[in-house]
């Protein structure tokens, strides 16, 4: 990363499609790890809250070295069978020190780095242009690669496009104002995600035993997120879409982070609380009006987000 500057990553705010396609395109929005990546003489990539996970995915270094080096915005992915990105496929790759597991896993689950956005090339700061000039000399690099790619942008009605990335099964898509800067750190609605399923990161605050087949295990885990005043709010327990791995993680993890205490005011009986370090994400069908999630799934584990940056959607 010498000599190139820290960018930190925009972010798109939830929304609806805009209702004029002429100053929008739009891009698939990929199901990974976001990820913003410094290649010169070397690949470095950096997590959304500036961890260096570059030795987490070796089959991506050969995107360098290059001349003139440059930073790039993007997201790490493992697509299924089908070609969809998964989440879940992702998540043994997530959790992964060893070296040598690490490099078995990249021959067995192997990543993409989905690359969007050009933010610096040479010693030229680009993230002034439009996200429209951005593109197009991200285009004219041709990052196209057995790990890396450059993916399309497209050209309106948004409705259709939104459409078939359901049929397809796709998280949704990201909708981009083509006269928009990039702004590093920042939420704006120059960038608007449209999704075709609700998720919603929680900071885990504890969890419940199972019984029957989980006995001994996690039977649930209790979730919560920050409200509009930053205090964290109980929003109910998910107790599905766990692997037998996944569980074995969160009991080790959860272990190291018990306390006696609550963090949260929840009505939750013979609940084992944990400091609130650990964050993950669930999907579900829709808030209650008591603040709850109706039919939580648990979807992974998030160590690219900090428990501040869970909070309650507007």
């Amino acid at each position: 990363m010498t000599g190139l500057p820290h960018y930190a990553a925009m972010l798109a705010m939830a929304g609806s499609l805009p209702t004029d396609d002429s100053r929008w395109n739009y891009e698939v929005k990929f199901d990974g790890i976001r990820a913003t990546g410094y290649i010169s003489h070397d690949l470095r990539l950096l997590s959304r809250n500036c961890n260096d996970i570059t030795a987490a995915w070796p089959e991506i270094a050969p995107i360098a070295p290059t001349d003139p080096a440059f930073v790039v915005d993007g997201e790490i992915v493992v697509f299924d069978a089908g070609g969809r990105p998964s989440f879940g496929a992702l998540q043994p790759r997530m959790h992964q020190r060893n070296p040598g597991a690490i490099r078995a896993l990249a021959d067995t689950i192997p990543a993409t780095y989905i690359i969007f956005d050009l933010l610096h090339i040479g010693d030229r700061s680009l993230i002034h242009l439009t996200y429209q000039q951005r593109r197009e000399l991200l285009e004219q690099l041709d990052l196209h690669g057995p790990h890396w790619q450059t993916p399309p942008r497209l050209s309106g009605p948004g409705a259709a496009i939104l459409g078939e990335s359901r049929r397809l099964g796709l998280e949704g898509i990201v909708c981009k104002r083509l006269d928009s800067p990039y702004l590093p750190g920042r939420r704006s609605p120059l960038w608007t995600k449209v999704k075709n399923v609700h998720d919603q990161e929680v900071v885990i605050v504890g969890w419940k035993p199972g019984t029957g087949r989980r006995a001994g295990h996690i039977g649930s885990l209790l979730m919560a997120v920050h409200d509009d005043t930053g205090k964290l709010t109980y929003i109910g327990n998910v107790g599905t879409g766990f692997t037998q791995t996944m569980l074995n993680i969160l009991r080790a993890k959860l272990q190291l982070l018990q306390r006696t205490t609550a963090p949260v005011d929840a009505p939750v009986a013979d609940a084992i609380w944990v400091e609130p370090e650990l964050v993950g994400e669930v999907s579900f069908t829709e808030w209650t009006g008591d603040s709850r999630l109706r039919h939580p799934s648990w979807r992974g584990l998030r160590p690219d987000k900090e428990p501040s940056e869970v909070k309650m959607p507007l």
